[in-house]
């Protein structure tokens, strides 16, 4: 309950702040506004497939597989990072099209999102593929660690290695924030709130699908 409460905090206080407290930017003007959406949602999705990583390597390690609760888990974030990745790319197109005047130029990091996104996708095929199978659990979670290991080259290396459209990140390699202070401010409450949502979200989902395992299992006795 404390996260639902912390999540009723600091979401309204995010958007608050990302409207009416943090100064609009002097060369983009209003349109930086997005920044506090756009990037706590991209960092949403590699926390989430951080996590769904991490469960699955829980996962396999366990005796004979067997944690039904680690395969709640890195199912429930995969979803949730595809989600939120999902929803990064469209504010980041929103942006584009005010900035650049089109919705989409194959810039670096445009063509690395599309390339992570179509390997999620390819994971829930694949567990869609296996529904039934006793494989489908260990077969998931190692696609999903192999997912996680080359996560970091797509949203890291390569929109670095080649030149891009996209503005300096938030953070350069210098590891500094380069905002006014109110806007850092703005973009860290809303960082914080985008990700207490996450782990909202997937504590609901978690519930969820224990509920429905339980259902399933009232359902074959």
């Amino acid at each position: 309950m404390a996260i639902t409460r912390l999540v009723h905090v600091f979401m309204p206080a995010a958007i608050v702040m990302a409207f009416v407290y943090a100064p609009a930017a002097e060369v983009l003007g209003e349109t930086s506004r997005l920044l506090y959406f756009h990037v706590p949602l991209a960092w949403v999705s590699v926390m989430a497939f951080a996590v769904s990583g991490i469960a699955s390597v829980a996962f396999l390690a366990g005796s004979k597989g067997r944690f039904p609760a680690a395969e709640t888990t890195f199912h429930n974030s995969a979803t949730l990072g595809t989600f939120s990745a999902l929803l990064a790319t469209a504010t980041g197109s929103v942006w584009a099209k005010l900035m650049w005047g089109s919705y989409w130029n194959w810039d670096p990091r445009e063509t690395s999102i599309v390339i992570l996104l179509l390997i999620y996708f390819a994971y829930f095929s694949l567990r869609s593929a296996l529904a039934g199978k006793a494989s489908r659990g260990r077969l998931s979670a190692a696609y999903l660690v192999i997912a996680m290991t080359v996560m970091p080259f797509f949203v890291f290396v390569i929109p670095r290695v080649f030149r891009s459209l996209h503005p300096d990140p938030v953070i350069n390699p210098g590891m500094k924030i380069l905002l006014e202070p109110e806007m850092k401010l703005a973009l860290i409450v809303s960082a914080a709130a985008f990700s207490l949502l996450y782990f909202h979200l997937l504590r609901i989902t978690n519930r969820v699908s224990k509920i429905q395992a339980a259902m399933e299992d009232l359902s074959d006795e």
